[in-house]
């Protein structure tokens, strides 16, 4: 089963804002099944990202957007998560599989084609790379750019989502790589309008795959 389209992250100064919870159902109602809700906080504590995984996942389950958990492979057990992303610094993919079992899909987060092609080879279900563009969230980082990610896709058996700087019009741009979908942070989380604003990602994602005969 390929993993939703749009890939929406969190970091720890989302989570921690009151309306969170809420404007997390806004975001999930208004894109449904063509959304991942990454719940990521590296600083936010066991106890508070579980409760948050529970509540994210009921909200995922009325739309069957799906829920991630980054990192914590033991809260995605524990709140019955879709996935699980890994990073440079997490359990291998191999170990990850023997915890999770074959009903949970695990991502990995990537820099460059080679990292991407190894993490492939490993079994992992999806890679998550970048940063493709110049990207606020990562101020300092030389961008891959897309060059790196049509290199990524040629080279990767799995589905290939792009993270780094993505603008609803820059989706076309990604779309045009092979890559199977985008990952947004502030683009959503930040905007005036995070419901609005998760539209226009989504709008963008149904219009440029399936024009090119992909469905979401």
């Amino acid at each position: 089963m390929f993993p939703p389209r749009l890939h929406l992250i969190t970091d720890d100064d989302v989570l921690a804002q009151p309306s969170f919870l809420h404007t997390a159902a806004l975001v999930i109602n208004a894109c449904g099944a063509d959304l991942a809700v990454h719940l990521r906080g590296h600083n936010t504590d066991g106890a508070t990202l579980h409760a948050l995984a529970e509540r994210l996942r009921a909200l995922c389950a009325l739309t069957d957007a799906w829920l991630v958990v980054n990192d914590r492979i033991d809260v995605a057990m524990a709140a019955g998560a879709q996935g699980v992303q890994l990073g440079a610094q997490s359990l291998p993919i191999a170990d990850t599989r023997t915890l999770v079992g074959l009903g949970c899909r695990i991502g990995v987060s990537t820099h460059d084609p080679d990292e991407s092609a190894f993490a492939a080879a490993d079994g992992a279900d999806w890679i998550l790379m970048g940063t493709i563009f110049d990207s606020a969230t990562h101020p300092g980082v030389r961008p891959a750019g897309l060059d790196a990610l049509r290199d990524c896709v040629e080279r990767t058996a799995a589905p290939v989502v792009a993270i780094g700087g993505i603008t609803p019009e820059r989706v076309a741009q990604v779309e045009a790589t092979g890559a199977h979908g985008v990952a947004v942070l502030g683009g959503v989380w930040r905007a005036a309008d995070p419901r609005a604003a998760a539209q226009r990602y989504r709008d963008a994602v149904r219009e440029e795959w399936q024009r090119n005969g992909a469905s979401t």
